[in-house]
């Protein structure tokens, strides 16, 4: 087996370093062959090479839907990227509890929902609910926590009025609906509403959703963003773990 190359990683497929990808998207033109041609055309512009169209239909009238196969010739140094704040060891359930224990010393009251007109509650129920998601206990099933689930279609207003009236230590935002951008507008709404009431300092904020990066939550000015992929125990993990570095530097 050939040794991967670190400092230059691109996509497998067949072979190691072969950069073959597979995409599907959709184009606003008629099915056709020049739709497929167009297709072509715009994978060539973006800088892949050999694409391949290994499937397309009418989505509905002047939509066009493809599935792709193509040779992406870029790489990444991901030598340069691991230990730059993305390497995160997460602790076990038991971990968390005894952590929280020993460097807390108190139940962490935690707020969530799934706010504005998002009405898909199944991130923020497998975060926070006793069943959580894949055998791994939300954060209702912890001792060292105190879970207020609110729902979905919540307003930032009233997320934060709970969080307020229980004296929370962290809110917790679930965010699935995103077309035009709407989970970052949502977002942003509620970093101002915490400003604006003098509470930043005090509550840890923290996002999800499908479109949620890390980095996108920090620059909309949360303490932390989680996407596909998290269980409950990643979330805990950073909660205890900041709410301990928050007390340590009081």
């Amino acid at each position: 087996m050939r040794e991967v190359d670190l400092t230059a990683v691109r996509p497998y497929g067949d072979q190691l370093g072969d950069g073959l990808v597979q995409l599907s998207f959709t184009l606003p033109v008629p099915y056709s062959l020049a739709a497929r041609r167009a297709a072509l055309e715009l994978m060539t512009r973006v800088g892949f090479e050999e694409p391949e169209v290994v499937h397309y239909e009418e989505l509905t009238p002047g939509y066009t839907y493809f599935v792709m196969y193509a040779r992406c010739v870029e790489s990444v140094d991901f030598e340069a990227i691991q230990g730059a704040g993305f390497d995160v060891e997460y602790m076990s359930e038991d971990e968390i509890e005894r952590f929280a224990g020993e460097r807390i010393g108190r139940p962490i009251v935690v707020v969530g929902a799934s706010t504005g007109s998002d009405t898909h509650s199944v991130g923020i129920d497998a975060m926070l609910n006793l069943k959580g998601y894949h055998g791994h206990h939300g954060l209702e099933g912890y001792r060292s926590f105190r879970s207020y689930n609110l729902g979905s279609q919540v307003a930032n207003s009233t997320l934060l009025a709970k969080a307020i009236e229980v004296d929370a230590d962290a809110i917790l935002v679930s965010q699935t609906v995103t077309q035009q951008n709407l989970h970052i507008q949502n977002l942003t709404e509620l970093v101002e509403m915490v400003e604006a009431e003098g509470l930043r300092g005090r509550m840890v904020l923290a996002c999800g959703g499908p479109r949620v990066t890390n980095e996108l939550a920090k620059e909309l000015g949360f303490d932390a963003g989680f996407s596909k992929g998290t269980y409950p125990y990643h979330l805990a993990s950073f909660l205890v773990r900041e709410l301990a570095a928050r007390a340590a530097a009081a």
